[in-house]
């Protein structure tokens, strides 16, 4: 039970994470900026961004 818990959880950051990183250069576009981002760049803010959102889960 406790692996279910651990891979919903990891499941849900990155899922946030993805949804964060594209909020954030959609709001940037409407300012002007236009970002363009190499897989290598996406992958590794989008790790750690979910390890960002899995920190705030904690108590």
């Amino acid at each position: 039970m406790n692996y279910l818990s651990g891979l919903i959880k990891l499941v849900t950051s990155l899922v946030i994470s993805t949804i964060i990183i594209y909020a954030i250069n959609f709001v940037a576009g409407f300012a002007g900026a236009d970002y363009s981002f190499t897989n290598g760049e996406v992958f590794v803010m989008w790790i750690l961004m979910a390890i960002l959102v899995n920190n705030c889960f904690r108590k």
